[in-house]
């Protein structure tokens, strides 16, 4: 399947609310733009052709850094002038293929690109995927309803394919004072004939702050869990930290930072469900910037990780086990600060201890072991 693709990502998407442009927004872990070109590259597209705003060349560089085969373009004031913009740039032949896609669009099925291609290569002028409208569609005007027969009519979305040569002689026929909504517009009103395949409701547009968390219930996602295990020794000292609480006590656990075994033993098990090794290796006991550091700093930094990989932590659950001190007059407060540092709410935290029976160095009250688990979930 060979095709080249235009991604158009230099709109200001304004009606997405405050902050970045939509194309450069968080997705699961990824900048917007970076879904769709992977999958375009992944799929052979040879090249990817980012256009975007001027200005915005180093931020395309830095949310698709590591990719290779794509180069960037500075388009437009219009999404028009974008994809002239872009044709402009690429070198094909009329008669290679060509898709056009919006950035604002990420979940893109590796399986619409290969019907796309197949269309065009079967005959057709072009080729878009769409859905069939399924709701009752109304129009008001002057204050009066009308309900509009929805038999035949569709929501086209991008990419859509067409031959080289034919979309630059139809976006040169097409009148300077139209402004059309898509490519397969442009074809259209050149006599070209543009087919139908089928669409995928993955292939949302992002266009309001709400459709960005609809995106996320989308992307399919894999459960984890990791397990973690930190043992402390008894020492001189008036109060213990445990589970991020300060709890009175006649001794101290030793440590290179402040020894707080659930923390450690918790950070390890998100490290653990990351398969990204273990708190030693992060924060080696070794360097001395840790020495008595708060392990708040360990537990949020675990869970930084999780973030940045597009995932979410699902649940946690600590075991203390020791003879002393009596964990239970301090468990909820110890929940409440878990809950806190992983940003959870109450009920996806569980704190509890038990006792070794007298047996073992537990028992014999010469310190004290934690065990944790973490369920996370990230993008597939």
């Amino acid at each position: 399947m060979t095709f080249s693709t235009l991604v158009v990502a230099a709109g200001s998407g304004s009606r997405a609310g405050d902050g970045e442009a939509k194309q450069w927004r968080q997705l699961a872990g990824k900048a917007v733009l970076r879904w769709s070109v992977e999958t375009l590259l992944g799929a052979g597209s040879a090249p990817v052709i980012v256009i975007v705003a001027a200005g915005m060349e180093a931020r395309a560089a830095e949310v698709l850094a590591g990719l290779e085969g794509w180069r960037v373009v500075v388009g437009g004031a219009t999404r028009a002038d974008s994809v002239r913009a872009g044709l402009q740039a690429l070198a094909a032949g009329n008669d290679e293929i060509v898709l056009i896609h919006d950035a604002a669009r990420p979940l893109l099925p590796a399986s619409v690109l290969t019907a796309l291609v197949e269309a065009v290569t079967s005959g057709a002028d072009g080729a878009l995927p769409a859905l069939p409208v399924a709701d009752t569609l109304k129009r008001t005007s002057d204050g009066e309803m009308q309900t509009v027969d929805r038999e035949g009519l569709w929501r086209a979305q991008t990419p859509q394919a067409f031959r080289v040569g034919t979309l630059a002689a139809a976006w040169e026929a097409w009148p300077d004072d139209k402004i059309p909504t898509d490519d397969a517009a442009v074809v259209e009103h050149n006599g070209g004939e543009v087919r139908i395949i089928p669409g995928d409701a993955r292939l949302m547009k992002l266009t309001y702050p709400e459709d960005f968390a609809m995106a996320e219930q989308m992307i399919p996602r894999q459960t984890r869990v990791g397990s973690g295990f930190d043992v402390h020794r008894w020492g001189p000292g008036g109060a213990v930290w445990l589970c991020g609480v300060e709890v009175p006590h006649d001794r101290t656990l030793i440590g290179h930072s402040d020894a707080d075994a659930g923390l450690h033993a918790l950070t390890d098990a998100i490290l653990g469900a990351l398969a990204a090794g273990d708190i030693g290796d992060h924060f080696p006991p070794s360097d001395p910037q840790w020495k008595g550091a708060s392990s708040d700093r360990f537990l949020e930094h675990a869970a930084g990780l999780v973030a940045a990989r597009g995932g979410r932590i699902v649940h946690v659950d600590v075991t203390l086990i020791c003879e002393q001190p009596k964990i239970k007059p301090h468990r909820e407060a110890m929940r409440e600060r878990v809950a806190a540092l992983l940003a959870l709410p109450l009920d996806a935290v569980s704190v509890k201890a038990t006792t070794t029976e007298g047996l073992g160095f537990t028992g014999r009250d010469e310190g004290l072991a934690a065990q944790a688990v973490a369920t996370i979930e990230l993008p597939a």
